[in-house]
C-alpha cells in the first residue's frame, strides 16, 4: 500500500468551523475501509501557528518537533465542539517584501516531505497558498472567514457562529436599551466588506445597518432615529461595519500599525456615530464594538456541518490528485474552484440588489417581476 503524508495548516483569523474541517479531513483521510478501496495509506500531520510554524525553525532541528503535531482519528474525535482552532494561527506572510522568508518556507516543506498541504484561510492565507501552488506544492484550499468576502463560494467557515454572536448581543442590549431610551451603535467586524453587519443586523431586526459598500450620511441616520422615535420607539439599534465611512470620509483605524499582509486594524466608526448622534438629536447615544467576541465560542450547528462537508471534500480533492483547488459551497452543492478563482475579491455587497439606501438597511423587496 502507498504511503503519503499530508499536513493541515490554519492562517489568519480565528473563528469556529475550523475544528470541524481538520476533525473530518483527518477521519476522512485515515479512514481503514476507504484507504484499502484506494490503496493508499495517509499520514496526518498539523503545523502550528500558520505560516509562522513553518518559518520560524528549520524542520530537522529538534526543537522545530512543537511546530508539528501528529493528528489521529482518536485525537481529533471531539474536536468538532471546539471553537477557534487546536492547531493555532499568525497572520505571518512569508512573501512579505519587508521580510520575504519563501525560502525558507519551501525547504521546509520540503524538509517535512509532504505529498500536500491543505490550507484553511481567507484570502490573505490563500494568497499564500496559491503562490506555493504555482512553486509546484501540492495545494488544497478550505474557505475560512467570518467576513464572507471569498468570491467563487456561498459560505466560508465561521460566519453563521459570528453572525449569532451578533444576534446574541443585540438581544441583550435591547433590555437595557429599552429601559433607558438609549441608542446603541454595535460595530462589527468584516474589514471592506458588510455582509456580517447586513446578514447579523438583519437577524437581529436592527434599525439601521451601515456598511462599507455605501458611505452613510450622518445628518440621514439622525432623521432616522428622529422618525422612529416620533413613531413611538423607545431606543433604537444601529449596526455598523468596522469599514463603513461617512460621505467625504475616510475608514477609522485603531493605530497605523499594518499587520504582514498590509491590514491596518479597523476600528472606530461606531464611536464616531454615538457622538454624532448625541449632538445633533440630544439622545442618550452609547456604542459597542463586539470586536473578537464575534470569533469566540463554539462552532453553531451549520458551521459544525459545513466544517464537515468542507473537510471531507478537501481530503476528497486530496485522493483525486486535483490540486490547486479550494472547496466551495455553491447554490446548494459542495464543489471545488481553482484557487485563484477565490482571490479575485473581496466578495462585496451588492447595493443595488441587497441594501436600500434610503433606509440604511436590507432590501423591502425581494421578488422580481418577470419580464
Amino acid at each position: 500500500m502507498n504511503k503519503q503524508r499530508i499536513g493541515i495548516l490554519t492562517g489568519g483569523g480565528d473563528c469556529a468551523g475550523i475544528n470541524p474541517a481538520i476533525k473530518w479531513i483527518v477521519k476522512t483521510a485515515l479512514d481503514k475501509r476507504l484507504a484499502s478501496e484506494r490503496n493508499i495509506q495517509y499520514e496526518i500531520i498539523g503545523i502550528r501557528n500558520g505560516w509562522q510554524g513553518l518559518v520560524d525553525k528549520d524542520m530537522t532541528s529538534p526543537d522545530a518537533q512543537g511546530c508539528i503535531v501528529p493528528l489521529t482519528e482518536v485525537q481529533v474525535r471531539t474536536w468538532d465542539r471546539y471553537g477557534g482552532t487546536n492547531l493555532g494561527t499568525s497572520r505571518t506572510n512569508p512573501y512579505n517584501p519587508q521580510n520575504d522568508q519563501s525560502k525558507v518556507l519551501i525547504e521546509n516543506l520540503e524538509k517535512l516531505d509532504l505529498h500536500t498541504l491543505i490550507v484553511i484561510g481567507g484570502d490573505d492565507t490563500l494568497g499564500v497558498a496559491s503562490k506555493l501552488s504555482r512553486e509546484g506544492v501540492n495545494i488544497v484550499g478550505i474557505p475560512k472567514t467570518i467576513d464572507k468576502d471569498l468570491p467563487g463560494t456561498d459560505y466560508t467557515l465561521g460566519f453563521e457562529t459570528a453572525m449569532n454572536v451578533i444576534v446574541e448581543g443585540v438581544d441583550r442590549l435591547r433590555t437595557t436599551a429599552g429601559s433607558h431610551q438609549r441608542t446603541f451603535v454595535v460595530e462589527t467586524m468584516g474589514r471592506k466588506s458588510g455582509w456580517l453587519a447586513l446578514e447579523g443586523g438583519a437577524s437581529s431586526g436592527a434599525y439601521i445597518i451601515l456598511i462599507p459598500e455605501y458611505d452613510f450620511s450622518i445628518e440621514r441616520v439622525k432623521e432616522l432615529v428622529l422618525e422612529g422615535r416620533r413613531s413611538g420607539a423607545r431606543y433604537d439599534i444601529i449596526i455598523v461595519a468596522e469599514g463603513a465611512k461617512p460621505v467625504g470620509g475616510i475608514e477609522f483605524v485603531r493605530n497605523e500599525s499594518v499587520d504582514g499582509f498590509g491590514h491596518k486594524p479597523l476600528s472606530g466608526v461606531a464611536d464616531f456615530g454615538a457622538r454624532g448622534l448625541n449632538e445633533r438629536t440630544g439622545l442618550e447615544t452609547r456604542s459597542m464594538v463586539l470586536s473578537h467576541l464575534q470569533r469566540g465560542g463554539v462552532p453553531c450547528a451549520y458551521d459544525r456541518r459545513m466544517g464537515r462537508y468542507f473537510g471531507i471534500a478537501a481530503a476528497d480533492l486530496v485522493v483525486m490528485k486535483d490540486f490547486g483547488k479550494m472547496v466551495s459551497y455553491r447554490r446548494g452543492e459542495i464543489t471545488a474552484i481553482p484557487i485563484e478563482d477565490a482571490l479575485r475579491g473581496p466578495c462585496l455587497v451588492d447595493v443595488e440588489t441587497e441594501y436600500d439606501i434610503e433606509r440604511y438597511n436590507g432590501r423591502r423587496t425581494i421578488l422580481r417581476r418577470s419580464k
